[in-house]
């Protein structure tokens, strides 16, 4: 301990640069990480959080909501499947809405008050209890979707107002709002004079208590003509463009970890081979090659763990000041995860550096005219 501090000491300047590049790189994974989190979570945060544990898809719209469309008959049909406690209708469509003097694109859910389909994240206020109400995504308040306002849904002029707010419920990137099903439908034939029916978008589905939802999810597709059935996990991820988001943060993150890998193997291995002549003295006088090992060791860690405390205060203070309209947080749970394999990989790094810390042979320091050797 005392001679990795030491050395830390004396080489200050160099010893910083390393702790300030793994605090930058540290940094740009877990941004990256929490931006990739909450893009994905405003793009199919309102499917996510809400109640229903199993949807029902029409089976030829390739798992999206938006081009999926059933029959009213099916929710019955969905219904009768043994293993299931409650079935109802969910409708999900864009429209543009008037809010805080500003009209914008929102996506409107609808579902059967008290059935499945209601949002899960209630963070303020109440949920609908008749037509004409709505819990709205809490990123949006200031926007003109806070509690007691009340918005216009356009064409055909239906004011809803809003009675709950609800965390993490955007879908598609965009204000949300949950509302009764009959309002659903109110504001669809505005938009739709001509419709003869509403049909719903999908059929959500809670399980008997026991029931595991992705078996009974394969049981409503085997039971049910023309309907595929997801449990809500694979409903999320199954989203059009999810797959894409997620591979494309991916491969940003592996490059990242890649160069954390490659700058700190390499410090430290250059290092080493700069200070073979002191390593080989010490070894000579008696260090053992477990105790030099221990201090490179300990010197990886402790600009390991400053870097990690950098980067988790730079983010907290990246995403405090946030504008991007996401619903972004700090992650305890992902800086400690993130860390801990960051640290992993420095000292996987450093195994070069150590290898040749183990290689060292004492009686080296006599043959060093430079070290006081004889020859």
């Amino acid at each position: 301990m005392r001679l990795a501090l030491a050395e830390i000491r004396r080489a200050k300047l160099r010893f910083s640069l390393l702790t300030g590049a793994v605090a930058l790189l540290v940094f740009l994974i877990l941004f990256q990480q929490t931006l990739a989190s909450a893009l994905l979570g405003s793009f199919t945060g309102g499917l996510e959080h809400q109640s229903a544990t199993v949807l029902a898809y029409s089976e030829d719209a390739r798992r999206s909501i938006d081009a999926s469309r059933v029959l009213p008959r099916t929710v019955a049909e969905v219904g009768a499947v043994e293993g299931v406690a409650e079935a109802g209708p969910i409708g999900e469509a864009t429209f543009t809405v008037e809010a805080g003097g500003e009209q914008r694109d929102t996506t409107v859910f609808g579902y059967s008050l008290g059935g499945p389909g209601q949002p899960t994240t209630l963070v303020e206020g109440r949920l609908p209890a008749a037509d004409g109400e709505a819990v709205a995504s809490s990123i949006d308040a200031s926007k003109g979707y806070g509690i007691g306002q009340t918005v216009t849904v356009l064409p055909g002029d239906t004011r809803v107002s809003i009675v709950g707010l609800a965390k993490d419920a955007q879908f598609n990137v965009q204000p949300t709002l949950y509302v009764s099903f009959g309002t659903y439908e109110a504001i669809t034939r505005a938009a739709n004079p001509a419709a003869e029916a509403v049909p719903p978008n999908v059929v959500g589905v809670e399980p008997v208590s026991g029931v595991d939802p992705e078996t009974l999810a394969n049981r409503i597709t085997g039971a049910v003509d023309g309907i595929e059935a997801l449990d809500r996990s694979t409903a999320v991820s199954s989203q059009p463009g999810v797959d894409s988001i997620t591979q494309s943060f991916a491969i940003i993150l592996l490059l990242a970890f890649v160069v954390v890998v490659l700058v700190t193997g390499f410090f430290f291995l250059i290092l080493t081979v700069q200070k073979t002549q002191a390593l080989t003295l010490l070894r000579a006088v008696g260090a053992s090659t477990s105790y030099l090992v221990g201090t490179l060791a300990l010197q990886v860690v402790l600009v390991t763990l400053a870097g990690i405390a950098i980067a988790s205060v730079l983010l907290a203070f990246a995403t405090s000041g946030s504008g991007t309209g996401l619903e972004v947080s700090v992650s305890p749970r992902l800086i400690l995860l993130t860390g801990s394999g960051v640290l992993i990989l420095a000292l996987l790094a450093s195994l070069g550096a150590m290898r040749r810390v183990v290689r060292i042979e004492p009686a080296a320091a006599a043959a060093r005219v430079a070290g006081g050797g004889l020859a």
